[in-house]
């Protein structure tokens, strides 16, 4: 019987549950120095001396380092036509967002290194800041002199029959606002020179090998002299797959100094040097016919990119590409302009993309649907792309894998109850209660492993018969260590607790991409499970000549290798791994899984919720959802990927904005302003599994951790608005605060 689709528990946990984390702030180091980094007060200034004296004064205070002391290049601009976007590892003479590095103070206590660097002053001379990206386009002042603001673009066609048909169009401009990413664990890095010239970089990153490349790169040194370990990672959300000025100063240091050298930021600095997400205005259109029908739609997007565009300044593509969600419309037009602004670069964050699209889609759904005095549910059925329609390509270039769209949405109003909710908001509305219920229906398609990327896999029974999986991807709290044992455990019939699982080691793992895009089942699973299907193979052609048995009758277990009927016949795995060695057919196994293509999971959300009419309060009652991601490895895994994703999207929904004042100053940068969820805003969410696998990979396995925050946030946003419609409410920005929900509900009753 196959242990896949079981409800295994995670093997991470114990340790964590203990106290035994291996994270970078438990590292014993042999006399280190500890990092704090002297970050800029001004959204934008230019600046000339740095004064260091005061710093250097004090007892434990041994170096202040500027940019002119590091002989490091910049990171590459991820435009590469646009080089002047690449991130000084220090500024030198300009900075360009409140947060942005500029002197690294080193000292032998950590706190000596942050009153130091609460002593280092430069000379600055204060610029115009550009907060809003709609006039930072304009082009009045900009960033990079002799530049424009403008790092990314896509034509706007605007194509005059696009709702030729249409009877009804609406018209929305939404804002996916700017979050911070508050991982658990901020920023943490030590980087440690060994006597053989090498150094030694433990990261809470999300991509080991990702880490090290720029590192060699910025280094100007051979990739042999570097080694990145990611140990335990306390939450990463996207945040950590970008490589920091910050990570390439503390190596620059150590190998400068040849000592080691430790960072750990506190979260006020986390909060404005961390990447942040989303950033996104949209100006959509969505025209259909009086009985429902989707003619065309229109799409044009405003990207703030933050301070260096990277990665940020790219994701409007995603958008693009996930614009129609599930829907069949004939016509589509997408179009985005990505700009530079003074604030905290914008990057990959939980959906990186995706979830702007499944608002924007899902918002305009319900829009339509007041319009045509029609119900949500009956609009998207009639919407829907049919099963048989699959595999699929888009109108906006995407290639559907497999879906059953009606099926998810049409189970989801089952279980939820849909009708008795709309009975009950009905009976509220009559009542006049001050406890208006909202429904918000969502439903979305998203893309995992998007670009198809390969990724590494290596299966070994090592010479004291110990099983260990070596995997490319870099886990940070998804549960690898489990999931890759299944996998092996499966295909060579050992116990979970034989399997050791490596990751995050480039010493011990040669090559991988990492841990984002909800794509390590699909593509580390796979190259995992593969590997160790061959090994399999192997073991039973050799354990079959040494047995003298036919390979059929060959049963591999937790002991080794038998002969069916015969269990006295065997080889266990010590004497297996020996045996292969010498007839050359050594049980160790790589595989590189290349898929051809990305995955589409895809789902149906159901928020409830009660708003108060008189506060403007609102409280999430209930959220149910049908996900599907394919085959489920282990439906408790897969489950706690969902509670985290919906908890983010329902976040972004109700409470979370990172803001800024018109001077770029943050207004936000602790937990004490920026609203934070918790378990107690929080019901206990209703899972439902639905499995269409897919053909992309051997596992028939898509990508799960983001699917809930991006079928969340479009869900509780419908939901408020559902709530307020018999109003005349048509449209609330985000975040649902109280004061925003108020304000609407006074405008519309003055």
């Amino acid at each position: 019987m196959s242990i896949l689709g079981s409800r295994v528990v995670r093997k991470e946990d114990p340790s964590l549950l203990r106290g035994e984390g291996r994270y970078v702030a438990n590292l014993s180091l042999d006399r280190p120095l500890y990092a704090c980094f002297v970050t800029s007060p001004f959204a934008h200034a230019t600046f000339t001396r740095v004064t260091t004296e005061d710093a250097l004064d004090l007892p434990d205070v041994v170096h202040v380092l500027c940019a002119a002391d590091l002989d490091v290049s910049p990171i590459a601009p991820a435009i590469r036509d646009r080089p002047e976007c690449a991130r000084p590892v220090l500024a030198t003479d300009r900075v360009r967002y409140v947060g942005e590095p500029y002197a690294l103070v080193l000292a032998t206590t950590p706190q000596a290194a942050f009153d130091g660097a609460e002593l280092v002053f430069a000379d600055f001379t204060p610029l115009e800041a550009l907060i809003d990206p709609e006039e930072s386009m304009k082009d009045l002042v900009t960033l990079f002199p002799g530049s424009t603001n403008v790092f990314a673009s896509s034509a706007a066609t605007k194509d005059p029959d696009l709702f030729a048909g249409a009877d009804v169009i609406v018209t929305e401009r939404l804002i996916n606002q700017r979050l911070a990413p508050c991982s658990l664990e901020t920023r943490a890095m030590a980087a440690v020179p060994t006597p053989d010239g090498r150094l030694v970089v433990y990261s809470s990153t999300q991509s080991a090998h990702g880490l090290k490349r720029t590192l060699v790169k910025c280094l100007n040194t051979d990739e042999s002299r570097i080694v990145v370990r990611a140990q335990d990672v306390g939450g990463g959300f996207g945040a950590k797959v970008t490589v920091y000025p910050e990570d390439v100063a503390i190596a620059a240091a150590a190998l400068k100094l040849n000592r080691p050298v430790t960072w750990h930021e506190d979260r006020s600095r986390s909060m404005v040097g961390l990447v942040h997400g989303r950033a996104q205005v949209q100006y959509l259109e969505l025209g259909a016919t009086n009985d429902g029908k989707l003619v065309g739609y229109r799409m044009h997007i405003v990207q703030d990119s933050g301070a260096y565009p990277a990665f940020g300044a790219l994701l409007p593509t995603l958008t693009c590409l996930m614009a129609p969600g599930t829907y069949m419309i004939p016509n589509v037009e997408t179009s985005y302009v990505s700009v530079a602004t003074n604030t905290t670069p914008i990057s990959a964050y939980r959906g990186a993309g995706r979830p702007e699209a499944a608002a924007a889609i899902e918002r305009m759904m319900d829009r339509l649907a007041a319009q045509l005095e029609m119900d949500p549910v009956a609009l998207r059925l009639r919407n829907l792309i049919p099963k048989d329609a699959f595999p699929l390509t888009t109108p906006t270039g995407a290639n559907y894998d497999v879906g059953d769209y009606a099926k998810a949405l049409t189970n989801l109003c089952e279980v939820a109850g849909y009708v008795p909710l709309r009975d009950e908001q009905r009976r509220r509305r009559s009542a006049a209660a001050p406890l208006q219920l909202g429904i918000g229906i969502a439903v979305y398609v998203e893309v995992t492993n998007g670009g198809g990327s390969s990724e590494y896999g290596r299966v070994e029974v090592q010479d004291d018969g110990a099983i260990v999986a070596y995997s490319g991807t870099s886990p940070h709290g998804q549960g690898h260590a489990t999931a890759w044992s299944m996998l092996v455990a499966n295909e060579i019939g050992v116990d979970l607790d034989q399997v050791r699982v490596i990751t995050g080691d480039t010493d011990l793992v040669p090559r991988g991409v990492g841990t984002f895009g909800s794509r390590s089942l699909q593509t580390g699973g796979a190259a995992v499970s593969g590997a160790a299907h061959e090994l399999a193979l192997r073991a039973k052609r050799v354990a079959a000549a040494t047995l003298e048995a036919s390979e059929a009758d060959i049963q591999l277990s937790s002991i080794g290798a038998f002969v069916q009927g015969s269990p006295s016949t065997s080889l266990d795995w010590t004497t297996l791994a020996k045996r292969a060695r010498e007839m050359d057919q050594p049980l160790d196994v790589t595989l590189d899984f290349a898929p051809a293509d990305a995955t589409y999971p895809f789902g149906a959300h159901l928020a409830v919720v009660e708003v108060d009419v008189e506060t403007g309060k609102v409280k999430l009652v209930s959220l149910t959802a049908v996900d599907d991601a394919g085959k489920i490895l282990n439906p408790l895994l897969a489950e706690g990927q969902l509670h985290g994703g919906i908890a983010q999207g329902a976040a972004q929904a109700l409470l979370e904005e990172f803001q800024y004042g018109a001077d770029g100053t943050p207004l936000t940068p602790n937990f004490a302003d920026y609203s934070m969820i918790s378990a107690a805003e929080l019901p206990s969410f209703n899972l439902f599994h639905q499995e269409t696998p897919t053909f992309m990979n051997p596992l028939g396995a898509k990508g799960i951790g983001e699917s809930g925050t991006i079928g969340a946030t479009p869900a509780v946003w419908n939901a408020v608005i559902d709530a307020l419609a018999h109003l005349g409410i048509r449209h609330i920005d985000l975040p649902m605060s109280p004061q925003h929900v108020y304000t609407a509900i006074a405008a519309q009753n003055s």
